[in-house]
């Protein structure tokens, strides 16, 4: 058969037959689940003719195959005797894998979702900083006490927020777990104890009694353990009475153990990070503040920053400031920095809009993975010269013991959040790391390719290539599926794509949940769960859209399709209605990322220039 060869290549690669547990594919890509993921060759399945890229996430072994990934997934099932499957259960991805992956896979589950409305209620405790200080805010009136309560609330309450998104990651009841950590900060609990490591009993019992507020490794241990507790109540308890009994025999069981012994060992965990931090900033703050100010960007890069953040989150709950995040703050501002550079020495307009577009997200947001994709990775100059300026500044803010009172994201408009008698230090650390960086990547300089395109003339690459006169180039138009913001395929969170590895193409974050045909044509491609789309026009542009990232794991929930493959459509006719706001709750991203999956037969794709289009504006012309 057609795909023969290439099915062979890549089982042998992986690890032979017996080495792959189940397999399923996205729009793209093939996903393997290994018995051992240390069996597969990564480099040998990169090297296969066919193979687009290979990637590693949460578990999977990904091969990137592109539009005849359906045929090769076909063609493996009917080679070899491999389980498929739509989509991967969440138990499943926590049973497999290394204990650090599973550990940072749990940690960026569980804060997530939890970040913005952290990152809120720190940005309003700072606000009241400033209001007091230099507003003349009494710290006595009603409503100071108002404010304060509501920047404080997430933070007294941390431990049921973590409980919550907690139970979504373990796959268990979110609301009783909720009531698990609910009851360790009821005024009945809390007012058992005059001072931490008071003793009090629980059916002869001593319970060692212990402040949870604000705590973050007592919930997640304490939610983890409840996840088995609630699987073996769903075995054991018939079907008929399982509504009342399994949250009600729970909690019985869950609160107590979590106040004798779970909480407990978790608050002491958790002490004892704080103080190996505190410990290693004594010893070498210069060091400590080094290593997180050069290597920050790159834990962003392979995900595993979210380990992190419960450190950053302790040490505000036992100390009351961090200085972890000052140290991270200078890589963040050197990203900004060495887009600032890339600005000034590019020659090429499209770059310098780009680094422009990426830079205030970073200055403005703390958003650095644009610059980080779009600049460092790809120009590499950039990035030597942030580690460089992430050592000298990351180093100077840690000598000096610089704090932060809240949780923020590092950036100009958090200013206020690290007011305190070391924020002298922090101005210079950014300022250093920004403006160094800056000059570093301007005399570095930036090996970029001329990517400029007019209509009179196109460059030539080289002597066999005909020069086109404006009349002979053709423009084929993509108009836009879905209103929404335009944002450039570098920023999309998901390599495949944001590499161009499977064609040109632009990204929109929808502000609806409706998908129209951006072309006349026929549907070529329609994945069974909804979230992706092929189309091929009439003129042979041939249009993918994909909806949201990952979002395959959905196994179709949220999305409904309109039409089936094989039909013919109208350009502006509803193809796929969505719940976004559903798939945001689940925490899933719903950038829509719309490419031309053939552009290597075109001279040029070009994206529109709009910040917002709607779906009667063309979003991209495809030159040929």
């Amino acid at each position: 058969m057609k795909y023969d060869q290439l099915s062979k290549k890549i089982i042998d690669a992986v690890g032979g037959e017996k080495n792959v547990l189940s397999l399923y594919h996205c729009m793209t890509r093939l996903r393997f689940k290994l018995k051992d993921i240390n069996k597969a060759n990564k480099k040998e399945v990169e090297a296969i003719d066919g193979v687009i890229s290979v990637i590693e996430s949460n578990g999977q072994f990904q091969v990137v195959i592109g539009n005849h990934v359906e045929e090769v997934f076909k063609n493996i099932l009917s080679l070899y005797n491999i389980q498929s499957a739509i989509s991967e259960k969440q138990e499943d991805q926590t049973k497999k894998g290394n204990i650090v992956g599973k550990l940072f896979n749990v940690m960026s589950s569980v804060f997530t979702p939890i970040i913005p409305i952290l990152a809120g209620s720190g940005m309003l405790k700072a606000l009241l900083v400033i209001l007091t200080t230099y507003a003349g805010m009494s710290n006595t009136g009603s409503t100071y006490k108002i404010l304060t309560a509501t920047g404080n609330s997430v933070f007294y309450f941390f431990p049921i927020f973590i409980a919550f998104s907690a139970a979504k990651t373990f796959g268990v009841n979110t609301f009783t777990a909720a009531a698990i950590m609910g009851a360790l900060l009821e005024p009945n609990f809390t007012s058992l104890m005059k001072a931490t490591g008071d003793v009090t009993h629980f059916f002869n019992i001593p319970v060692v009694l212990m402040s949870y507020s604000s705590t973050v490794i007592p919930a997640i241990l304490a939610i983890w353990v409840y996840s088995y507790v609630e699987k073996f109540l769903k075995r054991v308890i018939p079907k008929n009475i399982e509504l009342f009994t399994i949250s009600f025999i729970s909690i019985l069981i869950m609160v107590p153990l979590t106040a004798i012994v779970i909480g407990p060992i978790g608050v002491h965990i958790g002490n004892g990070l704080g103080s190996a931090i505190k410990f290693l900033s004594s010893k070498s703050g210069f060091l400590t503040g080094a290593i997180i100010g050069a290597g920050w960007t790159f834990l962003v890069m392979f995900g595993v920053h979210w380990g992190i953040v419960p450190i950053m989150l302790n040490n505000l709950a036992l100390y009351g400031f961090d200085t972890i995040r000052p140290a991270i703050a200078t890589a963040t501002f050197a990203q900004a920095g060495a887009a600032f550079g890339v600005f000034l020495k590019s020659r090429n307009k499209k770059t310098k809009s780009f680094a422009v577009s990426a830079m205030l997200p970073a200055l403005l947001g703390g958003i650095t993975e644009p610059i980080v994709y779009g600049i460092s990775v790809k120009y590499k100059k950039p990035m030597y010269a942030a580690v460089i300026s992430g050592v000298i500044a990351g180093g100077f803010v840690g000598a000096m013991k610089t704090t932060v009172m809240v949780y923020v994201f590092p950036a100009l408009t958090t200013l206020p959040a690290f007011m305190t008698n070391t924020f002298i230090y922090y101005i210079i650390g950014i300022t250093v790391a920004f403006f160094l960086t800056a000059v570093l990547t301007y005399f570095f300089g930036i090996d970029e390719k001329d990517e400029t395109v007019g209509s009179e003339t196109l460059l030539e690459k080289n002597q066999n290539i005909k020069v086109q006169s404006h009349d002979e180039i053709k423009q084929y138009e993509v108009m836009a599926p879905v209103k929404g913001k335009v944002i450039p395929l570098a920023n999309v969170n998901d390599s495949v794509f944001s590499t161009g590895s499977l064609g040109k193409g632009v990204a929109i974050i929808p502000e609806e949940g409706r998908i129209y045909a951006p072309v006349d044509g026929v549907v070529t491609a329609l994945f069974p769960t909804g979230h992706a789309v092929g189309l091929t026009a009439n003129d042979g542009t041939e249009v993918m859209i994909h909806i949201g990232i990952d979002t395959i794991q959905l196994e179709g929930k949220y999305f409904e399709a309109k039409i089936k493959q094989g039909d013919k459509v109208k350009k502006g006719q509803l193809l796929i209605t969505f719940e976004k706001d559903k798939i945001k709750e689940a925490g899933y991203d719903i950038t829509t990322i719309v490419i031309i999956t053939n552009s290597e037969q075109y001279l040029d794709v070009l994206e529109t220039e709009a910040t917002s289009v709607t779906k009667d504006q063309v979003l991209i012309k495809a030159i040929k």
